[in-house]
């Protein structure tokens, strides 16, 4: 029995040595992480505690609630989105890979169960499961989603030459943004998250190395639907008339982007000071949430708001980083995915309140209050950090030919002379 004992722990041992010699070969070798993204993270999700906790009177107020619900509430979502981050940062890439299937299949069911869920009495649209209090948002679900899928779908296009054919690589892509279009942005009514996740594609299928003019033609046609599906709807034309106009429009459609720009102005330089905004106490809507932005600036001015936009800008400076030092193309897309969706939802939610932009009720990542953008958010970015742990200062161009397996990458100048790093997201083979 000991002799078996030991033979079987030997084999153990020898298969653990087997599998991480599989992990350095496809990612990298195993090293620290990117602390930044860690600390630039925690900064971001502080100053959402802080704000909330500081307009908790003025929501309280407006709504006939306890002034401890939205704080309580918002440490309930930052602790659960820790949770998913680190949970997301100890699962294998590997791992990621092959739920890339899984992930699509949920989204689907998702989308289906979402359209025979009853509809709330405020937000009367097919975006929500709910079931009691709880309440789950399905485009969170869907981005990450597509990030994982598409990042698995054009890193298996690189490996066998094929992202510039049509049928095999474009042709999919065009029935993925097809589907974003008619589930998401007609039938949930969120063209706000639609506009995200065609960027998410969009990126990572230019960043993956598909010629710039196919590009640039599934841009003219997603273009092509967004005009469609504005001058269809009545309410988005009223919404983009309200945004060319807002002055001729505060007591209608145009309500919440004059309280935005009031609560903006209003902070001027140095703000009012914490506790200390008006808006908070019902005049902007969505004070927490979509207009948390212009709250900070009422409440910190114009300095305390730039302070902000220059964590935003150090935190996707990390990200860009992390792509540019990572060897192997399915890591690489991923956190062009993630980079795409953080930065995409940030420039959306902060051009509308400053006026630059229509209204698309899209939250500030990591600071707004929303649960399951906060989790799904911090999810990937625990996949981004993951990542980072497999970084090299030793990139070299993708070679879609000396690709052996669906995380391996070109390593033929790992052993080479060192050379400065491409300034591009990702190395971009064109044909």
């Amino acid at each position: 029995m000991d002799g078996r004992a030991r033979h079987s722990a030997s084999r153990a041992h020898l298969s653990a040595q087997a599998n991480h010699r599989t992990t350095i070969s496809a990612f990298g070798r195993r090293h620290k992480p990117d602390y930044w993204i860690l600390i630039l993270g925690s900064l971001l999700l502080a100053v959402g505690l802080v704000i909330v906790y500081s307009i908790s009177p003025g929501l309280a107020a407006s709504q006939n609630i306890s002034q401890s619900y939205f704080i309580t509430k918002q440490l309930i979502d930052v602790g659960l989105g820790v949770l998913t981050f680190m949970l997301a940062s100890y699962i294998p890439l590997n791992t990621w890979l092959k739920l890339a299937k899984p992930l699509a299949i949920a989204a689907v069911v998702g989308c289906l169960i979402v359209m025979f869920t009853p509809v709330d009495a405020v937000y009367q649209a097919h975006r929500w499961i709910r079931l009691g209090s709880f309440s789950f948002q399905i485009a969170e679900l869907i981005k990450i989603t597509l990030v994982v899928w598409v990042a698995a779908f054009l890193a298996q296009r690189f490996r066998e030459g094929k992202l510039g054919n049509f049928n095999a690589t474009l042709k999919p892509l065009l029935v993925v943004l097809l589907a974003i279009a008619l589930v998401v942005a007609k039938l949930q009514s969120d063209l706000g998250s639609a506009g995200v996740m065609i960027a998410v594609v969009g990126l990572m299928a230019f960043s993956a190395g598909i010629p710039l003019r196919r590009v640039m033609l599934i841009a003219g046609l997603v273009a092509l639907i967004g005009v469609i599906a504005i001058s269809s709807s009545s309410y988005r034309r009223e919404r983009v008339t309200a945004f060319l106009h807002p002055q001729t429009h505060c007591q209608g459609n145009g309500y919440q982007a004059c309280q935005a720009l009031i609560s903006v102005g209003s902070g001027g330089a140095l703000g009012l000071g914490l506790g200390y905004s008006v808006q908070a106490y019902g005049y902007t809507p969505e004070a927490s949430n979509d207009s948390i932005f212009a709250i900070i600036a009422e409440e910190v001015g114009f300095v305390g708001s730039m302070i902000i936009v220059v964590i935003y800008g150090l935190f996707i400076t990390r990200l860009k980083r992390v792509i540019e030092h990572t060897n192997d193309q399915f890591s690489r897309l991923l956190v062009v995915g993630v980079l795409a969706w953080f930065s995409t939802q940030m420039i959306i939610n902060i051009g509308a309140m400053i006026g630059l932009l229509p209204l698309k009720g899209i939250t500030l990542p990591l600071i707004s209050q929303g649960g399951t953008s906060l989790i799904f958010l911090t999810a990937a970015l625990g996949l981004v950090f993951q990542i980072s742990r497999y970084t090299s200062y030793d990139v070299t161009e993708p070679n879609s030919s000396s690709a052996q397996s669906p995380g391996a990458g070109n390593n033929s100048n790992r052993w080479g002379v060192r050379r400065p790093h491409n300034s591009a997201l990702v190395a971009r083979p064109r044909t």
